[in-house]
């Protein structure tokens, strides 16, 4: 594959063991990924319409196993090379429950990541916003770079000016921060970490922190939204232009109880009309859902004016569907997409390979559409659930191997066996009419 050489050694071994483990890598997509060249222009322009101060929102649409965690992290490393901060946030019935903002708010202050910096990065983007405030009043030459006391009093001053709007709505996320500034100044750090994870949404925040700052409580459903806008505001002063923020699985708002479904409808509802209204400057948010979610009278169809803002066109084939919809379909694989899939990775795994010949004499371009073929056999046909498991037997059981042993030829010495503990609840019931233990025999 053209440019895999480019590659370095940590990020090929990153993306080598997650698809080993049989998980999607945090980073590294754009090496192997297929079939989403279609969607990089409007993407792309989404990104820059976000870091010009705009916002932008789609919903992905695919059935379970057609890659739309994928998806959304192949966007996350667009986003990040374009300067943007990132968040994953996965939506579920107990851990984070749509309806309960103030909860989606703290797992995306945990999941927020930068190019240069891993979850949490919220401690990160706060001290680098300070820093460029301190950098832009001793730039101007009004204070003197020795004098603490009157460098950090006007540090305050242009923190509140910058966050002038959060505060009429949200005083107390600028008090939090003032609270921070003037800990940290003091060499106090057990309250300036207390008052950045009462800044992060946390609970059970020490009471004597929260009184240092001026704040009281913990963040509730109807400030959380606040928050995300001063979040957004010290994010773009500290050379962050936006925030793509990723609401996953948001199906399992199917599977709860009723009064519950509607909460979470119309806080996504209630979301989505704050961007349009242009609260938040900078937002880029992408929810996923299977066509269930979008479609049935259990998901968006409850709430019609939810309904209308996903409506999309889906009539057409799909090769005409526009880039640029509010939904975005993903359509799985098929074979043919499915052995593109596997030279990629088979090109990636050689480049940090002990013996790249052997891969190219063992597995070679007719070897992978035979194990891909054979894969998707053993899970009843369905070729769009048969990545994870393709590319996990690939490196675990064929390309391991042919690098590890000079006399082993999987053509030869390889039958696939599949056992049910390790697939995972979607292959399990494609495999349903096999056997509990697969074995097929490669040709």
């Amino acid at each position: 594959m053209s440019g895999v050489t480019e590659v370095s050694a940590a990020r090929r071994r990153e993306v080598i063991d997650a698809l080993r483990r049989g998980t999607v890598p945090q980073a590294g997509l754009d090496l192997f990924a297929v079939g989403l060249d279609r969607f990089t222009g409007a993407l792309d322009d989404d990104i820059a319409t976000v870091a010009g101060s705009g916002s932008a929102f789609h919903a992905i649409r695919g059935e379970y196993g057609s890659g739309k965690t994928f998806f959304a992290r192949w966007l996350a490393e667009r986003a990040k090379r374009a300067g943007l901060a990132t968040a994953e946030v996965q939506i579920s019935e107990t851990e984070t429950p749509l309806h309960r903002l103030e909860t989606v708010y703290r797992r995306l202050t945990e999941r927020l990541a930068t190019a240069t910096h891993q979850p949490s990065a919220m401690r990160a983007v706060v001290d680098s916003w300070f820093y460029t405030l301190e950098e832009e009043i001793l730039d101007a030459g009004e204070v003197a770079d020795d004098d603490e006391k009157a460098l950090a009093e006007a540090v305050d001053a242009l923190m509140e000016q910058r966050l002038a709007d959060v505060a009429r709505t949200t005083p107390a996320f600028a008090a939090a921060l003032r609270g921070y500034h003037q800990a940290r100044a003091a060499g106090d750090a057990a309250t300036a970490e207390a008052l950045i994870a009462w800044l992060g949404g946390q609970k059970s925040v020490a009471a004597s922190a929260r009184r240092s700052a001026g704040v009281r409580g913990d963040l509730d459903h109807f400030a959380a939204l606040g928050f995300l806008q001063g979040l957004l505001t010290v994010l773009r002063d500290c050379g962050h232009p936006g925030l793509l923020v990723v609401l996953d699985e948001i199906e399992t708002l199917q599977r709860v109880r009723g009064d519950v479904r509607e909460k979470g409808l119309n806080a996504l509802r209630q979301l989505l009309d704050e961007i349009d209204a242009g609260r938040f400057p900078g937002l880029f948010l992408v929810i996923t859902g299977t066509p269930a979610f979008y479609d049935g009278q259990q998901g968006a169809q409850r709430l019609a004016p939810l309904a209308q803002r996903l409506a999309t066109d889906f009539t057409t084939e799909p090769r005409f569907d526009s880039p640029r919809a509010v939904q975005l379909r993903l359509t799985g694989f098929d074979l043919a997409r499915l052995g593109e899939l596997g030279r990629n990775v088979r090109d990636l795994y050689a480049g940090a390979a002990r013996h790249p010949e052997r891969i190219a004499a063992h597995v070679d371009d007719a070897y992978i559409d035979e194990l891909a073929t054979a894969v998707t056999g053993g899970l009843g046909g369905k070729v769009g659930v048969a990545p994870r498991l393709f590319l996990r037997k690939l490196i675990a059981d064929v390309l391991d191997r042919v690098d590890e042993f000079g006399d082993f030829d999987p053509r030869q010495h390889y039958a696939l066996t599949v056992s049910s503990a390790e697939l995972n609840e979607v292959e399990r019931n494609a495999a349903a009419s096999n056997a509990d233990d697969i074995e097929l025999d490669l040709p």
